[in-house]
């Protein structure tokens, strides 16, 4: 994953992972929660962006959870890298700017 803009799944999951590790299903319930039930999250879609992210160094699986799962132990918990940290920052600029243009082009909302 060499440049922005990422894909919007992929974003969702690195603003996730900016507050603590997560498992895939946390990762899923907390996307709907945030969007208001807007985005809903599929298993293949979810893993094949993690795969992505894990692949360009932007996420990294945690070996020790810090709560591991007691309903579920096998679950795979991620953590944002530093890389991927800074990668969602940029991201997050790149985006805001876009806003901004859209509010100077008074297609909505003022500053």
């Amino acid at each position: 994953m060499s440049s922005l803009p990422l894909r919007p799944v992929e974003f969702q999951i690195l603003v996730i992972l900016a507050d603590q590790p997560a498992h895939g299903y946390a990762i899923i319930q907390e996307t709907a929660r945030r969007t208001g039930g807007k985005v809903r999250l599929q298993p293949g879609t979810l893993y094949r962006a993690i795969q992505r992210l894990e692949d360009a160094g932007l996420i990294d699986e945690v070996d020790d959870p810090p709560e591991r799962d007691s309903i579920d132990p096998r679950r795979r918990y991620f953590t944002l890298t530093e890389q991927g940290r800074a990668v969602a920052g940029e991201e997050a600029g790149r985006l805001a700017a876009l806003v901004d243009e859209a509010r100077a082009a008074g297609l909505f909302g003022r500053p």
